[in-house]
Protein backbone atom coordinates (compact mmCIF):
# COMPACT_ATOMS: atom_id res chain seq x y z
CA UNK A 1 0.00 0.00 0.00
CA UNK A 2 2.83 2.38 0.93
CA UNK A 3 4.52 1.63 -2.39
CA UNK A 4 1.30 2.47 -4.31
CA UNK A 5 1.06 5.80 -2.48
CA UNK A 6 4.64 6.63 -3.45
CA UNK A 7 3.87 5.80 -7.08
CA UNK A 8 0.79 8.03 -7.00
CA UNK A 9 2.71 10.98 -5.54
CA UNK A 10 5.44 10.56 -8.14
CA UNK A 11 2.91 10.48 -10.96
CA UNK A 12 1.17 13.60 -9.63
CA UNK A 13 4.46 15.49 -9.49
CA UNK A 14 5.28 14.40 -13.02
CA UNK A 15 1.96 15.62 -14.37
CA UNK A 16 1.89 18.92 -12.51
CA UNK A 17 5.48 20.08 -12.73
CA UNK A 18 6.14 23.07 -14.94
CA UNK A 19 7.53 22.25 -18.32
CA UNK A 20 10.73 24.06 -19.24
CA UNK A 21 10.10 25.93 -22.50
CA UNK A 22 11.83 24.52 -25.54
CA UNK A 23 13.47 26.57 -28.28
CA UNK A 24 10.37 25.96 -30.40
CA UNK A 25 8.12 27.29 -27.62
CA UNK A 26 10.13 30.50 -27.45
CA UNK A 27 9.47 31.26 -31.10
CA UNK A 28 5.94 29.90 -31.32
CA UNK A 29 3.19 32.52 -31.72
CA UNK A 30 1.00 33.07 -28.70
CA UNK A 31 -2.62 31.96 -29.20
CA UNK A 32 -4.99 34.74 -30.18
CA UNK A 33 -7.37 36.02 -27.57
CA UNK A 34 -10.97 34.86 -27.68
CA UNK A 35 -12.44 38.11 -28.99
CA UNK A 36 -10.00 38.18 -31.92
CA UNK A 37 -10.75 34.53 -32.73
CA UNK A 38 -14.50 35.16 -32.64
CA UNK A 39 -14.08 38.22 -34.82
CA UNK A 40 -12.14 36.30 -37.45
CA UNK A 41 -14.71 33.49 -37.40
CA UNK A 42 -17.48 36.02 -37.94
CA UNK A 43 -15.64 37.65 -40.83
CA UNK A 44 -15.16 34.26 -42.50
CA UNK A 45 -18.91 33.58 -42.23
CA UNK A 46 -19.71 36.99 -43.67
CA UNK A 47 -17.27 36.56 -46.56
CA UNK A 48 -18.85 33.23 -47.52
CA UNK A 49 -22.38 34.65 -47.31
CA UNK A 50 -21.43 37.69 -49.37
CA UNK A 51 -19.82 35.57 -52.06
CA UNK A 52 -22.91 33.36 -52.31
CA UNK A 53 -25.28 36.33 -52.49
CA UNK A 54 -23.22 38.28 -55.00
CA UNK A 55 -22.72 35.26 -57.25
CA UNK A 56 -26.47 34.64 -57.28
CA UNK A 57 -27.17 38.27 -58.27
CA UNK A 58 -24.19 39.15 -60.46
CA UNK A 59 -22.74 35.91 -61.76
CA UNK A 60 -19.04 36.62 -62.17
CA UNK A 61 -19.48 40.38 -62.62
CA UNK A 62 -18.42 41.53 -59.17
CA UNK A 63 -15.33 41.85 -56.99
CA UNK A 64 -15.09 41.00 -53.31
CA UNK A 65 -11.94 42.03 -51.47
CA UNK A 66 -10.87 39.37 -49.03
CA UNK A 67 -10.55 41.52 -45.93
CA UNK A 68 -9.51 42.85 -43.64
CA UNK A 69 -7.97 45.64 -45.68
CA UNK A 70 -6.55 48.98 -44.59
CA UNK A 71 -7.19 52.47 -45.95
CA UNK A 72 -5.38 55.67 -45.04
CA UNK A 73 -8.34 57.99 -44.66
CA UNK A 74 -6.85 60.62 -42.35
CA UNK A 75 -3.14 61.13 -43.15
CA UNK A 76 -1.20 63.26 -40.70
CA UNK A 77 -3.50 62.49 -37.74
CA UNK A 78 -2.92 60.25 -34.72
CA UNK A 79 -5.12 57.57 -36.29
CA UNK A 80 -4.61 57.85 -40.06
CA UNK A 81 -5.81 54.37 -40.98
CA UNK A 82 -9.03 52.39 -40.77
CA UNK A 83 -9.83 48.72 -41.20
CA UNK A 84 -12.48 47.48 -43.61
CA UNK A 85 -13.88 44.00 -43.05
CA UNK A 86 -15.46 43.47 -46.47
CA UNK A 87 -15.59 45.54 -49.65
CA UNK A 88 -17.80 44.54 -52.57
CA UNK A 89 -17.90 46.09 -56.05
CA UNK A 90 -21.01 45.35 -58.10
CA UNK A 91 -22.69 46.76 -61.22
CA UNK A 92 -25.15 48.52 -58.88
CA UNK A 93 -22.77 50.01 -56.33
CA UNK A 94 -19.77 49.73 -54.03
CA UNK A 95 -20.52 48.41 -50.55
CA UNK A 96 -18.49 48.61 -47.34
CA UNK A 97 -19.43 46.05 -44.67
CA UNK A 98 -18.55 46.18 -40.98
CA UNK A 99 -18.91 42.71 -39.44
CA UNK A 100 -19.78 41.94 -35.83
CA UNK A 101 -20.05 38.50 -34.22
CA UNK A 102 -22.25 39.76 -31.37
CA UNK A 103 -24.83 37.56 -29.69
CA UNK A 104 -27.92 38.59 -27.75
CA UNK A 105 -30.65 41.12 -28.45
CA UNK A 106 -29.38 44.12 -30.42
CA UNK A 107 -31.39 47.32 -30.12
CA UNK A 108 -30.92 51.10 -30.48
CA UNK A 109 -29.08 52.79 -27.62
CA UNK A 110 -29.93 56.12 -26.05
CA UNK A 111 -26.54 57.53 -27.09
CA UNK A 112 -26.22 58.46 -30.78
CA UNK A 113 -23.93 56.16 -32.74
CA UNK A 114 -24.30 53.25 -30.31
CA UNK A 115 -26.30 50.04 -30.03
CA UNK A 116 -27.31 48.12 -26.92
CA UNK A 117 -26.50 44.41 -26.70
CA UNK A 118 -28.51 42.54 -24.07
CA UNK A 119 -27.45 39.00 -23.20
CA UNK A 120 -29.63 36.14 -21.98
CA UNK A 121 -29.05 37.11 -18.36
CA UNK A 122 -30.43 40.59 -18.99
CA UNK A 123 -27.05 42.30 -18.78
CA UNK A 124 -26.94 45.24 -21.20
CA UNK A 125 -23.91 46.87 -22.72
CA UNK A 126 -23.66 49.76 -25.16
CA UNK A 127 -21.36 49.27 -28.12
CA UNK A 128 -20.42 51.50 -31.01
CA UNK A 129 -22.67 50.90 -33.98
CA UNK A 130 -21.14 49.29 -37.08
CA UNK A 131 -22.79 52.05 -39.12
CA UNK A 132 -20.96 54.67 -37.08
CA UNK A 133 -17.70 52.79 -37.57
CA UNK A 134 -18.37 52.72 -41.31
CA UNK A 135 -19.22 56.40 -41.65
CA UNK A 136 -15.71 57.75 -42.37
CA UNK A 137 -14.86 54.79 -44.60
CA UNK A 138 -17.91 55.33 -46.80
CA UNK A 139 -17.13 59.07 -46.94
CA UNK A 140 -13.54 58.27 -47.95
CA UNK A 141 -14.60 56.32 -51.04
CA UNK A 142 -17.39 58.74 -51.95
CA UNK A 143 -14.88 61.58 -52.02
CA UNK A 144 -12.69 59.74 -54.51
CA UNK A 145 -15.19 58.23 -56.92
CA UNK A 146 -17.68 59.75 -59.38
CA UNK A 147 -21.24 60.08 -58.16
CA UNK A 148 -22.26 57.53 -60.79
CA UNK A 149 -20.48 54.97 -58.61
CA UNK A 150 -22.70 54.96 -55.51
CA UNK A 151 -21.03 53.93 -52.25
CA UNK A 152 -23.01 52.60 -49.28
CA UNK A 153 -22.24 50.87 -46.01
CA UNK A 154 -23.92 48.24 -43.88
CA UNK A 155 -23.38 46.53 -40.54
CA UNK A 156 -23.50 42.75 -40.72
CA UNK A 157 -24.26 40.84 -37.49
CA UNK A 158 -23.33 37.28 -38.30
CA UNK A 159 -23.90 35.32 -35.09
CA UNK A 160 -26.82 32.89 -35.15
CA UNK A 161 -27.53 34.02 -31.59
CA UNK A 162 -27.97 37.67 -32.62
CA UNK A 163 -31.55 38.92 -32.59
CA UNK A 164 -32.14 42.32 -34.15
CA UNK A 165 -34.74 44.79 -32.91
CA UNK A 166 -37.21 45.93 -35.60
CA UNK A 167 -36.37 49.49 -34.52
CA UNK A 168 -32.83 49.22 -35.92
CA UNK A 169 -31.82 50.96 -39.14
CA UNK A 170 -32.38 48.85 -42.25
CA UNK A 171 -28.64 48.93 -42.98
CA UNK A 172 -28.03 46.78 -39.88
CA UNK A 173 -28.39 43.21 -41.07
CA UNK A 174 -28.33 39.64 -39.94
CA UNK A 175 -26.82 37.04 -42.27
CA UNK A 176 -30.33 36.06 -43.29
CA UNK A 177 -31.11 39.67 -44.29
CA UNK A 178 -28.10 40.06 -46.57
CA UNK A 179 -29.52 38.60 -49.80
CA UNK A 180 -32.66 40.72 -49.53
CA UNK A 181 -30.60 43.84 -48.79
CA UNK A 182 -28.46 43.27 -51.89
CA UNK A 183 -31.52 42.71 -54.08
CA UNK A 184 -33.10 45.92 -52.76
CA UNK A 185 -29.90 47.82 -53.62
CA UNK A 186 -29.91 46.35 -57.11
CA UNK A 187 -33.57 47.22 -57.66
CA UNK A 188 -33.21 50.79 -56.40
CA UNK A 189 -30.33 51.29 -58.84
CA UNK A 190 -32.44 50.18 -61.80
CA UNK A 191 -32.17 52.32 -64.94
CA UNK A 192 -28.76 53.80 -64.11
CA UNK A 193 -25.62 52.97 -66.14
CA UNK A 194 -23.95 49.96 -64.48
CA UNK A 195 -20.75 50.46 -62.54
CA UNK A 196 -17.75 49.24 -64.52
CA UNK A 197 -16.63 46.58 -62.04
CA UNK A 198 -13.16 46.19 -63.57
CA UNK A 199 -12.37 49.91 -63.51
CA UNK A 200 -13.80 50.37 -60.01
CA UNK A 201 -11.80 47.41 -58.71
CA UNK A 202 -8.58 48.77 -60.22
CA UNK A 203 -9.24 52.21 -58.70
CA UNK A 204 -9.94 50.76 -55.25
CA UNK A 205 -6.83 48.58 -55.40
CA UNK A 206 -4.77 51.79 -55.49
CA UNK A 207 -6.41 53.02 -52.27
CA UNK A 208 -6.27 49.93 -50.06
CA UNK A 209 -3.52 47.87 -48.48
CA UNK A 210 -4.14 44.19 -47.73
CA UNK A 211 -0.62 43.41 -46.50
CA UNK A 212 0.07 41.84 -43.13
CA UNK A 213 2.43 44.71 -42.28
CA UNK A 214 -0.31 47.30 -42.82
CA UNK A 215 -2.73 45.33 -40.68
CA UNK A 216 -0.26 44.97 -37.83
CA UNK A 217 0.69 48.66 -37.94
CA UNK A 218 -2.99 49.59 -37.75
CA UNK A 219 -3.60 47.26 -34.80
CA UNK A 220 -0.66 48.78 -32.92
CA UNK A 221 -2.05 52.29 -33.40
CA UNK A 222 -5.56 51.50 -32.23
CA UNK A 223 -4.33 49.51 -29.21
CA UNK A 224 -2.36 52.41 -27.74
Amino acid sequence: MFFEILLGVAAWKLLTRKKRPSIGDLFRHKPKDLSAALGEAGEAKAQAKLRDGLTALCGADYSLFNGPIIIEHAPGTDFPTAQIDHLAITPFGIFVFETKNWSGYISPASAPGFLTRTDRDGKAQDRRSPLEQNRTKVAFFRSRFPSLWPVAGAGLLVSEDAHLSPALHSDLLSRGDLSHWLRARRDSYGGMPPVDVGKATAAIALLVDASHAAMEAHRVRVSR
